[in-house]
């Protein structure tokens, strides 16, 4: 019992700080006066480390996503980790790149033909 209560404690102070790290990407980026390029990249590897570090990348992994459906949650779990909920409106408003990608496993489909089915579903989803 000791034992795991240690253990709940490190893993509560790790999550913390990992997240406060996430939470400071824009603003380490900012300290180091980045802009453009090379601001995208840094803010993109901070990221990704934060997201390892608070279990998005695991939680999707488990759930087997991949491609635009990843990104769009992997986008939403480090917000919700970092503490910045998404606006209500984008709530509201479910992502249509992931509902396309549930399409095409329900069809079955891989590769270019799956590619190809999400890109022309996301595009007529965002048409109407």
């Amino acid at each position: 019992m000791k034992k795991s209560l240690s253990l709940l404690a490190l893993s509560f102070v790790l999550g913390a700080v990992h997240l406060s790290a996430h939470a400071g990407c824009d603003e380490q980026a900012a300290e180091k006066k980045l802009a453009g390029a090379a601001k995208t990249s840094f803010l993109k590897k901070c990221n990704a480390d934060a997201g390892a570090a608070n279990g998005c990348d695991a939680k999707a992994a488990e759930k087997k996503l991949a491609g635009a459906a990843k990104n769009s949650f992997l986008k939403k779990c480090n917000a919700d980790a970092a503490g910045g909920a998404a606006p209500a409106a984008a709530e509201a408003k479910p992502d249509p790149a992931v509902a396309c990608e549930a399409k095409a496993a329900e069809k079955k489909l891989a590769g270019a033909a799956k590619n190809s089915f999400v890109k022309k579903c996301a595009a007529d989803a965002a048409k109407g």
